[in-house]
């Protein structure tokens, strides 16, 4: 059967409070209108993708989803029901219509894949299919205030999308639209001028999102830093977690050499998709000669919260024969923390040798393994 989705992405969103269409924000790293595209165009059983667009937000919009080859365009109307109209002709005028239109709010891009297929399997087998939650709060009406009545919420439910019908008779209803009419979705249009329309399941995170606070994500992220400094040179102590440490050698490095901030530093950078620290601290620029690495671990603070993170928790395992370190990880912890803005509980740090084994067993260096936790903000 040809399947087509119908997005309409041509309204303000101006509840959200944005500068500019709430579609094109970000969450957890995508826009809101490509997740919503791309649930649909990976979709084997959908055929394209038509997205109703606002004229001065055409092109943007166009390079948001040029990756989607599905994907074809329609002008945006002044009401949500003149767009979904505007996209039907458009797919009427294709050399083969749809057998049927699925109808989905371009601000709800958590929208599933089982969602998406129950929707088919519904609208193939009775002509219409609206997705569909359960009221489980009681529902009122009021005035003024004042609570008017309730109602009988074992028979009350509330209307998500994506909501699929038979595409002739979508389009023959929407034609036949007054200016008297007045719908908030699809199933209302084809209530009136079609049939009562089928409901199916939907889910909780199929959310629609509407103000400010729904674009919040509580998005976690991990990451992996691992760091290695050989002994050498003339210096009688390391530096660790900020901490100097008497040794027979110092550590080789063109920083203070501080391998265990080094290696946390690479974990939080893994963690929030950056590049690592080569590429922000480069050992070809003079300046960071000798640097202070603590003082670099709280740059990589300010460039973690940049893309909208902070820190959750860092856990650290050192690797070496000597110096014995036990007695100074307590003061490692607190100066991370510090630099963090975390608790001394949210940092983690072992010693451990090697057992003599390799060149860590040798003496020869310290090798550092980080792990680190981001938490959106």
């Amino acid at each position: 059967m040809n399947i087509y989705a119908v997005i309409p992405a041509a309204g303000a969103g101006s509840r959200a409070g944005f500068e500019k269409n709430k579609i094109l924000q970000k969450v957890g790293g995508a826009s809101v209108l490509w997740r919503t595209v791309s649930a649909f165009a990976r979709n084997e059983n959908i055929a394209g993708v038509a997205v109703c667009a606002n004229k001065n937000e055409r092109a943007e919009i166009e390079r948001e989803l040029r990756g989607f080859a599905k994907v074809l365009y329609a002008d945006g109307g002044s009401t949500r029901t003149e767009s979904v109209k505007n996209a039907l002709e458009v797919l009427a005028a294709l050399p083969c219509p749809p057998d049927y239109v699925l109808v989905h709010d371009a601000a709800r891009p958590f929208v599933s894949q089982k969602i998406i297929d129950d929707c088919i399997r519904t609208v193939r087998a009775h002509g219409s299919a609206v997705c569909a939650l359960p009221c489980t709060d009681t529902l009122v009406h009021a005035q003024n205030g004042i609570i008017t009545g309730s109602y009988d919420r074992e028979t009350a439910f509330t209307l998500q999308t994506p909501q699929g019908f038979g595409f002739a008779e979508l389009l023959a209803a929407y034609r036949k639209i007054t200016p008297a009419d007045s719908f908030t979705d699809d199933s209302g249009v084809y209530a009136k001028y079609v049939a009562p329309p089928f409901l199916f399941s939907g889910e909780k995170r199929n959310i629609k999102l509407t103000f400010r606070e729904d674009f919040a994500m509580n998005e976690t992220r991990t990451g992996i830093g691992v760091d290695t400094h050989a002994f050498g040179g003339d210096k009688n102590y390391i530096v660790l977690g900020g901490v100097k440490i008497p040794a027979a050698r110092g550590l080789l490095a063109h920083s203070d050499g501080d391998v265990l901030c080094h290696a946390v530093m690479d974990a939080l950078l893994s963690a929030a998709g950056l590049a690592d620290i080569g590429h922000y601290f480069p050992d070809t620029d003079s300046q960071y000669k000798g640097a202070d690495s603590l003082a670099l671990l709280g740059k990589v603070r300010a460039l973690v919260e940049s893309v909208g993170f902070t820190v959750g928790n860092i856990s650290a395992a050192i690797v070496a024969e000597a110096p014995k370190l036990a007695p100074h990880i307590q003061k490692m912890k607190q100066n991370i923390a510090d630099v963090l803005q975390i608790s001394e509980r949210a940092v983690g740090i072992s010693a451990g040798t090697n057992e003599g084994l390799g060149y860590l067993g040798r003496g020869e260096g310290i090798t550092v393994i980080a792990n680190a936790l981001l938490r959106s903000v």
